[in-house]
């Protein structure tokens, strides 16, 4: 039998996905190279508003027109949270979330030459360990995502997450350093650690963040280690000198900002202020000069003034990300801020975020030209097009340099690259010599 996957949403769920094509294969099944050929049909669905919701759907329903006969997998958040509306999808044969995963290769053997819709979302509670999904290799990639966090206590006034996750869980370092050791012999240098809430690793433990990093830097064959998004108000001084202090950290930091009003951040429920951010952001500046800052930023928040807005804009400029993901604010059924009073029109919300995106790109901008002249090493990855090759430094600059052998491939490799020029969104460069 053959299957083919589909993935929606964050670093998480493609890691998520890559697990679970894992264990097909063990199971005998053949990878698909498309819906059409597949007799079964995996949707890992994202959830973070009712637009990815749609897209959820709206894919449901492409591939039953296009594969008739494929028993269809629905799993991941989307059912997670909104488990009687998951159901109503009659072109889903399989409807999971994200606490069973592990069974879903059974439920596609059961289900083989049945009419019925298989159900089996299971709710979460507060001893709930992290799942045994594990991944040993990334088909064609340079780097790859490791999952050592997972679930969510804070609770965000706009955000379903929490109830599609369940509450913050970890991976043992133990664990990890199997997981990693396997990934790094099978050529992967690069791993990025990703999570639900990545800062909150080892929460109700002794261990912390800087213990996972510091155990991946340890193992042999790994060059280097970078984090997936992180909440700000988790991350100390001291974490930042212990970072500092491993040779394959990559100094690139997405905090997630959302808002840059102290109002909106409490209408939020973030935990922070302006001023903790900022200065958290100092400390990272302090410790590594050439960090990249990039944030989420979100736009529209209910009861957002235009004063208020005009205050998140200044605070971006202030802090002048590296780069910037902005968001108009999305109602999502379940949250408190669907509720909110003092909603604001799309339009509104639109031209927040194309105002707020102007910011972003001016300050990506001013942070490409101020790598230029700088040494960096740079892990190339496969080429893209028949003029360049294109890698990314450690702080996650995209570099290019020009192609003078069109068949030769830097692909999975690091060398030390003089930044000569900066573009809208990527330097270009000259190799100078290999690591």
């Amino acid at each position: 039998m053959t299957v083919f996957f589909i993935t929606f949403g964050c670093k998480v769920n493609c890691y998520e996905t890559q697990c679970l094509k894992e264990e097909f294969i063990k199971s005998g099944f053949d990878t698909a190279d498309s819906e059409t050929e597949a007799d079964v049909i995996i949707i890992n669905s994202c959830t973070v508003t009712s637009a990815s919701d749609k897209k959820v759907r709206q894919s449901i329903h492409k591939m039953r027109q296009e594969n008739k006969d494929a028993v269809i997998v629905l799993t991941g958040c989307y059912p997670q949270a909104f488990r009687d509306e998951a159901m109503k999808i009659t072109e889903a044969d399989i409807i999971t979330g994200t606490k069973n995963r592990s069974r879903i290769i059974e439920l596609v053997k059961k289900h083989t030459g049945s009419d019925d819709q298989f159900v089996e979302v299971s709710e979460y509670s507060s001893c709930d360990r992290i799942d045994s999904l594990r991944c040993t290799s990334y088909d064609n990639k340079t780097r790859a995502f490791v999952k050592i966090q997972d679930g969510c206590n804070q609770f965000c006034s706009y955000c379903i997450i929490p109830f599609s996750r369940g509450r913050i869980r970890s991976k043992s370092l133990e664990d990890l350093t199997q997981e990693v050791s396997t990934l790094a012999a099978n050529g992967h240098q690069e791993i990025v650690l990703v999570g639900i809430n990545l800062a909150f690793y080892g929460s109700g433990t002794s261990l912390g963040l800087a213990d996972a990093v510091e155990a991946c830097c340890a193992i042999e064959g790994v060059k280097r280690v970078r984090l997936g998004s992180l909440e700000p108000e988790k991350i100390t001084h001291s974490d930042l000198v212990r970072l500092s202090g491993l040779e394959q950290f990559c100094p690139q930091f997405h905090l997630s900002l959302q808002s840059g009003c102290d109002k909106t951040l409490a209408a939020m429920n973030r935990k922070y202020t302006c001023s903790e951010y900022e200065q958290l952001v100092n400390d990272i500046r302090d410790v590594f000069p050439d960090a990249s800052i990039t944030t989420d930023i979100m736009t529209g928040f209910p009861g957002e003034t235009e004063e208020d807005f005009e205050e998140s804009c200044l605070f971006a400029q202030r802090i002048r990300f590296s780069k910037i993901n902005v968001f108009p604010y999305s109602v999502r059924v379940g949250t408190r801020a669907a509720s909110m009073p003092g909603q604001i029109t799309k339009k509104v919300k639109s031209q927040r975020a194309a105002r707020m995106s102007e910011i972003g790109t001016r300050t990506e901008k001013e942070f490409l030209r101020s790598q230029i002249g700088k040494i960096v090493p740079v892990l190339f990855e496969k080429e893209n097009c028949t003029e360049y090759h294109h890698g990314y430094s450690t702080n996650y600059t995209l570099v290019k340099i020009k192609r003078t052998d069109q068949t030769k491939s830097l692909r999975n490799k690091i060398f030390y690259v003089k930044i000569e020029e900066s573009m809208d969104d990527y330097c270009i460069g000259e190799i100078q010599i290999t690591e």
